[in-house]
């Protein structure tokens, strides 16, 4: 785990206190793409369930995720892929719809 990693695992962690976190560095395979660095730590992919998604949609969660990264992204994060779920959605997403 590299340390842009970390970092954004700690904050997103005591923003949204998740119930799932995980986060995926992808950058080697954004290697000559746009906003990929030669020392990595570039492209993300984040799973998160939290409970402070209750209530927001898809668009609304992305950007309260960008915001909480804004001085990552302002320190050559270049992009992320966000799955964002309230806990019932990740539950139905398992195929347990009791609850």
């Amino acid at each position: 785990m590299g340390p842009r990693e970390r970092r954004m695992k700690l904050l997103l962690e005591e923003a949204l206190t998740p119930l799932e976190i995980v986060i995926v560095d992808e950058s080697a395979r954004h290697h000559g793409h746009a906003g990929a660095r030669p020392e990595g730590e570039t492209h993300y992919r984040l799973r998160i369930v939290s409970a402070a998604f209750e209530g927001l949609s898809r668009v609304a969660r992305a950007r309260k995720v960008h915001e909480l990264l804004g001085p990552e992204f302002a320190d050559g994060l270049h992009a992320l892929a966000l799955d964002l779920k309230t806990p019932a959605e990740a539950e139905r997403e398992r195929g347990n719809t009791s609850g």
